[in-house]
């Protein structure tokens, strides 16, 4: 399948690279089906969606940034991802890029969860305070403060 991208790109996929959201992206329900593309040479990557191709969000690893990020996943969305083992989990988080790049920021409150083995992603919302919707990539203090 021939994909074309946000970013005027014409890449080619399969099916075995579609993630599938069952219920879509808060705010995006009717965008069922995404590919994560990772950015070459960098720790980012788009979720661009298979059916509209002006969007895609920019994510990254969380962990790579927020060292003491956790989260625990109930058990509701461990079974609707359909997930066996703490290895199938990729998380990423969107981010909302900035100028100058070093201001952009990550939604820490809701993470993207994908099963990698079953090729199902969900965005989960946190119930959790202690994260919010925007944490600077590079706050170098960061420890799970509130605020």
């Amino acid at each position: 399948m021939i994909l074309h991208t946000k970013f005027e790109e014409t890449i080619e996929i399969s099916d075995k690279d579609i993630l599938h959201f069952e219920q879509g992206l808060p705010g995006f329900e009717d965008e069922k089906q995404f590919v994560l593309l990772p950015m070459e040479g960098t720790p980012f990557s788009t979720l661009q969606s298979v059916s509209t191709k002006e969007l895609a969000f920019f994510t990254t690893n969380p962990f790579l940034f927020f060292k003491n990020y956790d989260f625990e996943l109930v058990e509701s969305v461990q079974k609707q991802l359909k997930i066996k083992e703490e290895s199938d989990v990729l998380v990423q988080i969107i981010l909302t890029i900035q100028e100058p790049l070093e201001k952009s920021t990550g939604n820490l409150q809701a993470p993207v969860v994908i099963n990698v083995k079953e090729n199902l992603g969900k965005q989960v919302v946190l119930t959790d305070n202690k994260y919010r919707t925007r944490h600077e990539l590079l706050e170098s203090s960061f420890v799970g403060q509130e605020g």
